[in-house]
């Protein structure tokens, strides 16, 4: 065991000194996080505002009063003032409030003899999201009354009062709603979706520098003169495994915390996100023995490895988290970096060591399943 520690110790020195490891396996991804928190970092935990509303409604306009009754309940932050159509304007123009509204003349009337009618809406300066929320429920709210003034129509013919029809579209409940939420204790928010596909898909490149060492040594008969040594020959290929998975363990750990103050995520328990990184890099490393069988040189290495990170990450969510049932639902589901998106998504929702149980069983099998095929690949690289 003291030779292999040796040679671990020797290989991390050794890709400590190699800036290149240092770049890929924390500068490029860091600086990556950091150049999508300055470009879509707002933009991806737009919060609403409140909502200036004003608003003017005849006098004893039942379906307008009905109207302006209804905006403060909304659920979202909202200021609604009444003014005449004239302040309404000056209103909308000045700023003071984000979104106008003029109840025509006549408009119950109108609605109950399935008359045309139109409500006046005015945007006025810094209308955003929350200005689209209030006229999503206005419009849910004249398609109600639209469709009541024309049962109301078909009413009148059955020799039933119309008014009474008016009246049950008043006392109904609203057409739209927003109440505030949370996320499912299995998904991140955009940012922490973020933050933990970019560490899922930069551990694959991290663990890869490995086998590109060990292709490298294979080219230059380092390793040969390794394997005369007497140490079981399994030495050297095990001691980079070590060293690929410590820096795999190392470089994730240093994503997830700078990353998370970045873009303020908590991923939860310590202790349940290490174990979920520790897994993680398990698979990750597990499959850089099939790479290390199938490449003949460095290059093959690389590119083979490239393309699985590649797949595996962006398929795992590390730029658009995808959704998907069925066969494909499943086979998406077994990708480790979606494993560890999923496991994070859990940990910060509060969970446990036994809520991460199903992530953590897909990355350890992931990982036993990588070993077992990589011991029946054929070793083009030891036959080239």
């Amino acid at each position: 065991m003291a030779q292999l520690l040796t040679l671990v110790i020797a290989d991390l020195r050794q890709r400590i000194r190699d800036k290149s490891v240092l770049i890929f396996a924390i500068g490029v991804p860091l600086g990556l996080m950091i150049a999508l928190n300055f470009v879509i970092g707002g933009a991806m935990n737009q919060e609403l505002q409140k909502a200036t509303v004003a608003i003017s409604v005849p006098e004893n306009d039942q379906l307008g009063q009905a109207l302006e009754e209804m905006l403060p309940q909304l659920g979202i932050d909202i200021e609604v003032t009444a003014a005449d159509a004239e302040e309404v304007h000056e209103l909308a123009e000045s700023g003071d409030a984000k979104l106008g509204i003029i109840v025509p003349d006549g408009f119950t009337d109108a609605a109950i003899a399935a008359e045309p009618s139109q409500l006046d809406v005015i945007e006025g300066d810094g209308a955003g999201l929350e200005s689209d929320v209030v006229l999503s429920a206005v419009q849910g709210y004249l398609d109600r009354v639209g469709a009541a003034a024309n049962a109301a129509q078909a009413a009148g013919e059955l020799g039933i009062q119309p008014d009474a029809i008016v009246q049950e579209v008043l006392s109904s409940q609203s057409a739209v709603s927003l109440t505030e939420g949370q996320a499912s204790s299995e998904q991140l928010d955009p940012s922490g979706a973020l933050v933990a596909g970019q560490a899922g898909l930069f551990l694959m490149f991290t663990v890869s520098f490995g086998v590109l060492a060990l292709m490298e040594e294979r080219q230059n008969g380092t390793l040969a003169r390794l394997y005369s040594m007497p140490m079981p020959r399994m030495f050297p290929v095990l001691a980079k495994a070590i060293s690929s998975f410590v820096l795999g363990v190392v470089a994730t750990s240093v994503l997830l915390i700078t990353g998370g103050l970045l873009f303020d995520v908590d991923f939860g328990s310590a202790l349940v996100v290490a174990v979920l990184i520790v897994c993680a890099v398990l698979a990750t490393t597990a499959l850089t023995f099939i790479v290390a069988r199938l490449a003949k040189t460095a290059e093959q290495a690389n590119i083979i490895q490239t393309m699985l990170a590649m797949v595996l990450g962006i398929a795992g969510g590390a730029f658009v988290q995808f959704s998907a049932s069925g066969v494909i639902g499943a086979i998406l589901d077994l990708n480790p970096v979606a494993a560890l998106v999923r496991g994070l998504g859990i940990s910060s929702g509060g969970g446990g060591l036994s809520d991460v149980g199903a992530p953590v069983a897909i990355m350890l099998g992931f990982a036993v399943v990588a070993a077992l095929i990589a011991r029946l690949v054929p070793d083009r690289g030891a036959r080239g």
